[in-house]
């Protein structure tokens, strides 16, 4: 019987080992063991439900367009919970000069399908809008001077925009996908469907123009009891025994003989290894496997703090409509952004009730991190009064600290994972699953789990004794 390791049981961990729960059920003969660090398993994927609310402490949902979350909840029989944003209200607002200021409707990211809505718009200057005008009329040649190799997110759209719109939207968006540093982050890696874009179009806008007609589905997709709904379903698919909480990887070898994974406790032997570790563990465990390898996965990343307000009466306070805001570099906000929950979703709170989640991210929180519950809310509630107003006094406060959680995909990140493939697989019976490799989104690490455990089963060491 074959034995495969699992270290790691956030989400991508938990999806390789319901995968391989699902071959044990056609006859299989494999033997998993599952090791987390931590006392629960999910990752940054919870849910905490008090009083009605449905609090996301982690992700609220994946990107609509990307299909494997959904496929994956439909499998599970939660087809009936699957909910999509209130598009039909969808507004999101950008903090400029102490003030909310809505970003013109049909926006994808920083491109916007509709010139008369941007023109209508109070979030940019003339200069700006002008910017946004020549691009259209700069399609060929953007197309002729797009550049043969990877460069920065920054890079990328000042050629396309110019400042302000980096410094207002480009900035803020990516810092909250990627809390990153849109002056290091690889366009080619975060970006990848504009980049397909100016090589066809040239012009971003015309890009989005042409697409626009044929798209009317809601960005977001969600569970209506929440996303720590699939982590239950799929915990609920797995053996109880291959489950072992609590057990932090120390060791990690390969000889001839397999793969050994060893924590305080005593040390296995097993024939593979899904390391489903944070991407700085999981380089620190395999670095004495080899060295260049590990070399390869070094990266920085960037830690996040989320402090949720579940408000239980509306009247008291209002926000504008819309799903919530962003906050931009150098506003002297600590924040950001945050999510006006109740209106991005359905069924998210009691009746009459609002939630907002906000958002730290990068200096702010790591010097979060160190503080109490009580000090982090308390800074939180200060830093949405100063935007929205006074607010009353929440009926359930949620703190969610995520150290060292979104890995920074740096410049040139597409052409090191290439090279960090070659040796993964030059070592029989490793796969690294997680963030930190091809994808930071839900559906990135759901499609990488279950490519992975395919990839074992149709490995040349089957599943048979």
């Amino acid at each position: 019987m074959k034995r495969i390791a699992i270290v790691g049981g956030g989400v991508a961990g938990l999806t390789a080992a319901y995968e391989l729960a699902g071959i044990i059920s056609k006859g299989g003969a494999i033997q998993v063991v599952l090791f987390e660090a931590s006392t629960r398993l999910g990752g940054i994927v919870e849910t905490v439900r008090e009083g009605e609310f449905v609090i996301e402490c982690g992700p609220d949902g994946w990107v609509t367009e990307k299909p494997w979350t959904r496929q994956l909840a439909v499998e599970l029989g939660l087809e009936d919970e699957i909910i999509l944003s209130n598009d039909a209200t969808r507004k999101t607002y950008v903090l400029i000069d102490n003030r909310l200021k809505a970003m013109p409707d049909g926006m994808r990211m920083m491109v916007p399908a509709d010139l008369d809505a941007l023109d209508a718009s109070e979030l940019f200057s003339m200069e700006a809008k002008q910017a946004y005008h020549q691009e259209l009329s700069r399609a060929e040649e953007l197309k002729s001077i797009a550049p043969q190799y990877d460069e920065s997110v920054a890079d990328f759209v000042l050629r396309h925009f110019g400042r302000e719109v980096l410094d207002k939207i480009g900035a803020p968006l990516l810092s909250g996908v990627f809390g990153g540093d849109v002056t290091r982050l690889s366009v080619r890696a975060v970006m990848a469907p504009f980049v397909a874009m100016e090589r066809e179009h040239g012009s971003l806008i015309a890009a989005l123009q042409a697409r626009s007609a044929s798209q009317s589905t809601s960005i977001f997709t969600t569970l209506r009891s929440g996303m720590g709904t699939l982590v239950d379903r799929m915990i609920a698919s797995i053996p109880p025994d291959w489950i072992r909480l609590n057990a932090t990887v120390k060791y990690v070898s390969h000889d001839e003989d397999g793969w050994l994974v060893g924590t305080v406790h005593e040390v296995e032997r097993f024939d593979a290894v899904l390391m489903a570790a944070p991407v700085d563990e999981a380089r620190s465990l395999l670095a004495p496997v080899n060295a260049p390898m590990a070399e390869l996965m070094q990266m920085d990343a960037s830690s996040a703090v989320v402090v949720a307000f579940g408000f239980a009466d509306t009247s008291r306070f209002s926000v504008p409509p819309g799903f919530g805001f962003l906050v931009p570099p150098g506003t002297g906000s600590r924040l950001l952004a945050c999510t006006f929950v109740d209106q991005k979703f359905a069924d998210r709170v009691p009746q009459g009730g609002r939630l907002l989640r906000a958002f730290f991210g990068g200096a702010v929180a790591e010097r979060l991190m160190r503080c109490g519950n009580d000090e982090a809310a308390a800074i939180a509630r200060l830093e949405l009064a100063g935007i929205l107003g006074p607010l009353p006094e929440p009926q359930i406060t949620v703190v969610r600290r995520w150290p060292k959680s979104l890995p920074q995909y740096g410049v040139g990140h597409l052409e090191r994972m290439a090279e960090l493939d070659s040796r993964v697989k030059a070592l029989d019976g490793l796969w690294l699953l997680g963030n930190g490799y091809r994808g930071v989104g839900i559906p990135d690490l759901v499609r990488d789990a279950r490519a992975a455990v395919h990839e074992i089963a149709g490995h040349t060491t089957t599943f048979s004794e």
